[in-house]
């Protein structure tokens, strides 16, 4: 503005260098009044403008907390169900090889002729039962089998008490007593 004034000055008398100068001073005094207005408002908005600079900044700040939480438990889902996706195809495949070390373990040991649990098992299941089996007959009251040997002797031991009270008869006859109690009760059961 100055270079401006100065090349009218150059064409324009005194009084008009005048004049425009102090239009000059006049215009650069209205610059520095409306800079002045402009602090002093700065000043009494400034608070009120800080404040809804924060409240600005909270809202943009819980928003993109919130972006955050929601990208980041996405992201804890999508773990968790490759997680849990990859353990099913591990445990998979753990227990096909624990069942093919199982078989080949079993087999091995039949061919060296080592008993599986299963034979050990069924086989105590046996002992079990014989171990009842003789309980029982202990416990129960069992005449011994009638053997020919057994026979003759029991009808040896019958026929010596017959001829036994027989003698007993005939001595007490001779004597002229009557026989006791006892050898009638044996004559009786006697055959």
């Amino acid at each position: 503005m100055l270079k401006k004034a100065k090349a009218e000055l150059g064409a324009k008398p005194i009084d008009q260098a005048k004049e425009l100068s102090q239009s000059v001073l006049k215009s650069s005094h209205q610059i520095w009044l409306a800079g002045l207005g402009a602090f002093a408002r700065a000043q009494a908005e400034g608070k009120q403008m800080f404040e809804n600079l924060v409240r600005q900044g909270e809202r943009l700040e819980s928003r993109t907390r919130q972006a955050a939480s929601e990208t980041a438990s996405a992201a804890r889902s999508a773990a968790e169900a490759k997680a849990r996706e990859m353990q099913k195809m591990a445990g998979g495949t753990w227990d096909k090889l624990e069942k093919v070390f199982e078989d080949r373990v079993a087999r091995a040991l039949s061919k060296l002729g080592v008993y599986s649990q299963n034979d050990v098992e069924r086989l105590a299941q046996r002992v079990d039962a014989l171990s009842e089996a003789v309980n029982k007959l202990i416990k129960s009251p069992v005449k011994a089998p009638a053997t020919p040997r057994r026979v003759a002797k029991r009808a040896k031991a019958k026929a010596d008490d017959q001829t036994a009270i027989a003698a007993a008869d005939n001595t007490r006859a001779k004597a002229g007593k009557s026989a006791p109690p006892a050898a009638k009760a044996a004559k009786r059961a006697a055959p």
